[in-house]
């Protein structure tokens, strides 16, 4: 299953999910209707009467249940990090020297640079000590990922980077998006057991008095009959919440497991940390009060009982990854770690996957009490004995080295990083020096560098860059710009994609007063000169895209309803545009566009016609392109590729452009490895 089946079979979730939660709606609004009726006497009245009270009834129910869902929806507005810290989660700082936070940041940051998407933000539980993870968020550029502390100690470093390559397959499979609607359903069914609690107090409490002030006479205070009735309500609604949880999850759980193998390209590092859950005393079960709501989203499941389980079975999770796997091995683990619980970083240090004494500062490793990196840390190339060590990282290509690539090739590796992709990553941050590293991981030095990065290669384009910045956002912040430009001319085409994303969480760490004026510096740096080239605006557009979405994540039900025949000048003026700046020669650029005309829609005659403004002509494009329905988004990338590589060879430049693209669409594509893509 590809990634654009994947988003299919989200949205076929999605439709299920609203289904589901209709149907316990109607079963609560019923419970609530016979409860209100026999509390108040309705049977005596007559029919119109009847109907007119249980309509009442009906609309104040609904209201309730979806007011609430509203509330609670828009309240998890903040994104991915909203979730994290209403469960106690901590930041981890960019630049922490704490050894296990870092391997922590390492991990994330490896793994979102061989998905191709932003660097989420990075969370601790620090309460928890369990086993335990889990990724939130709307989309990829408000996304947070959180570990529970007992994660930290227990696992080894395979162990969590297969933790970690689990919560990924959520990021960059939609599953977020799911998960945090979810939450929001799932506590307006809830919320009648709140009102209904409430109201049986008050009828008791109410009701006492009532009986202390007529000596004993009186009948039972309807409150309390419509309180105990609400509370069974909202009963009815924890048995529907637990269903639909488990409804949508478990099978997802299974996929999550398989992307992690594929990504890490092997087993024993997520079957090793299940088997860790399975064993230890403390398993995957959260302390927070708010593990119920967040249930469906977590590696492991949340609390040892539960009416439905909202994953699979940890032996049936093991025994996919290792089908000679004995659940009795669960006992024989359980007794041994009884008396000797495992430690992650000594497990590393025994399997060769962690230095056993404080290392010696090296280029790319500063001494110790400075940020220090333990990339890169073996990863084996397959199943097998432990403590494989990763090849050290190789030269990376010449710009215009020239590879052979297929549209069908890039369809497959959208959102599928193989192992060979994570190591290119870890290989890419190696090769980033370490005071560009500082800066995109500090506070203080992101923007600027960000800045620096967009700056046009060309001197007449980057000066005219550097007037309007000044001119509207002040000679400091240009003079910086210029000066991050200048330190990092020559970079390689392939680190520019990743040291823009790498500073993408000191980027989001900001007030929204702070986020809107960067947006602003790249809008300016877009538009100061209409001679841009291609590969500068669309790292600009993506980069903004991705500011703009943390700022203002986009809670919609559904974003991508738009078909090809909608969307037809929008994907005619990029294909045109991307056949213009790739050659010199109309003719050939001419060649080039039909070759993604006829990948887009066969048999459709088209002429060749740029856009008179370039680049800039898109800007009007993205957002319809991007609305685009799986089917079709998938058709469009393939056209794309074929106007880039009409002759089906891609230079290294093309290929960072084509990621570019891709993130742009919200088809995250993997970075190159070797001759051809990771």
């Amino acid at each position: 299953m590809n990634f654009f089946e994947r988003q299919r079979q989200v949205r076929r979730l999605s439709t299920r999910l609203v289904l589901l939660f209709v149907l316990a709606v109607i079963g609560i609004v019923v419970v609530v209707n016979v409860a209100a009726i026999l509390a108040f006497n309705a049977t005596a009245a007559d029919p119109g009467q009847l109907a007119g009270f249980v309509a009442m009834v009906t609309v104040a129910t609904v209201a309730a249940i979806g007011l609430a869902a509203l509330v609670r929806t828009l309240a998890l507005r903040g994104g991915g990090g909203k979730v994290a810290r209403e469960l106690g989660g901590v930041p981890v700082p960019p630049n922490t020297t704490d050894p296990e936070l870092r391997r922590l940041r390492n991990v994330v940051e490896e793994m979102a640079l061989a998905s191709g998407v932003p660097v989420p933000e990075v969370y601790v539980l620090p309460e928890e000590t369990a086993i335990n993870a889990f990724a939130a968020g709307w989309g990829p550029s408000d996304a947070a990922v959180a570990v529970t502390r007992g994660a930290l100690q227990r696992l080894n470093r395979d162990e969590l980077q297969g933790v970690i390559a689990h919560e990924f397959a959520h990021v960059v499979n939609g599953d977020m998006r799911l998960n945090i609607r979810l939450m929001g359903l799932l506590f307006g069914i809830l919320f009648l057991t709140v009102i209904g609690r409430g109201l049986a107090r008050s009828g008791l409490i109410s009701g006492g008095n009532r009986q202390r002030g007529n000596n004993g006479g009186g009948g039972v205070n309807p409150l309390v009959l419509v309180g105990l009735a609400l509370l069974v309500a909202g009963y009815v609604g924890v048995l529907a919440g637990r269903l639909i949880q488990a409804s949508v999850s478990r099978q997802r759980e299974y996929l999550a497991d398989a992307s992690a193998v594929q990504y890490t390209r092997q087993t024993r590092g997520i079957a090793g940390a299940l088997k860790k859950i399975g064993g230890l005393s403390d398993g995957s079960e959260l302390k927070s009060p708010k593990r119920d709501e967040v249930g469906h989203m977590l590696f492991g499941e949340a609390a040892r009982t539960s009416w439905f389980a909202t994953h699979p079975p940890l032996a049936d999770r093991i025994r996919a990854l290792e089908p000679s796997f004995d659940p009795a091995e669960l006992q024989r683990l359980s007794r041994q770690w009884a008396a000797a619980p495992p430690s992650g970083r000594q497990e590393d240090v025994a399997l060769g996957l962690a230095p056993s004494a404080p290392p010696q500062p090296t280029p790319n490793q500063p001494a110790p009490g400075q940020a220090a990196p333990d990339h890169p840390a073996p990863v084996p190339a397959a199943p097998g004995p432990a403590g494989g060590v990763r090849p050290s990282a190789s030269a990376l290509p010449v710009a215009g080295t020239r590879v052979r690539l297929a549209p069908t090739e890039v369809l497959g590796r959208v959102a599928a990083p193989t192992e060979s992709a994570y190591q290119h990553a870890a290989a890419l941050l190696d090769q980033i020096p370490d005071p560009l590293l500082d800066r995109a991981r500090d506070r203080a030095t992101a923007v600027p560098l960000l800045l620096g990065l967009l700056l046009s290669a060309e001197p007449e384009v980057r000066q005219h860059q550097y007037a309007a910045l000044a001119e509207r956002h002040g000679r400091e912040l240009a003079d910086a710009a210029i000066g991050q430009a200048q330190a990092l001319d020559g970079l390689h085409p392939m680190l520019v994609l990743p040291l823009a994303e790498l500073t993408f969480p000191a980027l989001r760490d900001r007030s929204a007063a702070e986020l809107e004026s960067i947006v602003a510096a790249v809008f300016t740096l877009i538009h100061a000169d209409g001679a841009i080239n291609v590969s500068e605006y669309c790292l600009s557009r993506l980069l903004l895209a991705e500011i703009q979405e943390s700022l203002r994540p986009d809670s919609r039900w559904r974003t991508d309803r738009r078909t090809l025949t909608d969307a037809r000048s929008a994907a005619g003026f990029l294909l045109a545009t991307l056949a213009q700046v790739g050659h010199a020669e109309r003719a050939d650029a001419e060649r080039a566009f039909q070759a993604g005309i006829t990948t887009l829609l066969p048999g459709t005659a088209w002429a060749y016609a740029p856009p008179e403004n370039g680049v800039l002509a898109l800007e009007t494009a993205w957002p319809v392109l991007d609305g685009l329905r799986p089917a079709d988004k998938e058709r469009l990338v393939a056209a794309v590729v074929a106007v880039i590589s009409h002759d089906g060879m891609m230079t290294v430049a093309e290929i960072e452009l084509l990621r570019t693209i891709c993130g742009l669409l919200h088809c995250p594509l993997p970075p190159m490895a070797g001759a051809g893509i990771g």
